[in-house]
């Protein structure tokens, strides 16, 4: 097992989200991810464009809530649901004490690729398709889009592969560089990359369009990117 910063440790090839990465998840991501928070205020500000009253919202991978919390602090219509999804058992215990005052959000255990998706208006996978086997990714999209309905939104945000090696060598270098400049050692970041060989496989911009595209959503769009991590927001 190797430090990779924040009070954690991973050992190679074997990245997982539970034992000790519950309780200090919301430090590290905050720390590790680029414009994290951001993003966060992004994702609750394109949803009033499409929560309506009685609309329902999922969370697919949504760890501790703090996404989850934000969208429906955002909404005070009653008859709103808001399900938050992930595998983790300790990550769903923290996002439900973290939301125990709203009843209308509700978390549940389960594999993404074996939970039933109700009709719904927005769906949220924040940097969480990233971590779904390739072989699952398609299928996992081909559900999104099924279980919205017409005119609901698909926002999905990735971390990136460029479009060559050259781009590639860039983005690689420049991540390694944000890291380094937020306090993390050479050690941990190698420590965690080695980590996560074999359980993060991002795909490239193109990639996830594709992705969207066969599932059958037409309308989309790039609505942030900095260096390899991209939010998209696709229409139905």
């Amino acid at each position: 097992m190797d430090e990779i910063g924040d009070e954690l440790k991973a050992p190679n090839a074997a990245w997982s989200f539970g034992g000790e990465v519950p309780k200090n998840f919301d430090a590290h991501i905050r720390r590790s991810v680029p414009l994290y928070a951001e993003g966060h205020d992004l994702v609750a500000q394109l949803t009033d464009y499409f929560v309506h009253d009685e609309s329902l919202v999922y969370e697919l991978g949504s760890s501790t809530g703090e996404l989850t919390k934000k969208i429906a602090d955002r909404h005070s219509g009653s008859g709103l649901r808001f399900v938050g999804v992930d595998r983790e058992p300790a990550m769903v215990d923290i996002a439900r004490e973290k939301c125990a005052g709203d009843a209308r959000i509700a978390f549940e255990v389960e594999e993404l690729s074996q939970f039933p998706l109700a009709k719904c208006d927005v769906v949220v996978a924040y940097y969480t398709a990233q971590f779904v086997r390739p072989k699952f990714r398609q299928a996992l999209f081909d559900r999104v889009f099924e279980a919205l309905n017409w005119g609901g939104a698909f926002i999905l945000f990735e971390k990136v592969r460029a479009p060559d090696a050259r781009f590639q060598d860039m983005m690689t270098a420049m991540y390694a560089d944000y890291k380094l400049e937020r306090g993390y050692s050479g050690e941990e970041i190698v420590a965690k990359t080695k980590s996560l060989k074999g359980i993060l496989e991002p795909f490239s911009s193109r990639a996830n369009f594709e992705l969207l595209d066969r599932a059958g959503f037409k309308d989309c769009m790039t609505v942030m990117k900095y260096i390899c991590f991209e939010g998209i927001l696709a229409i139905k």
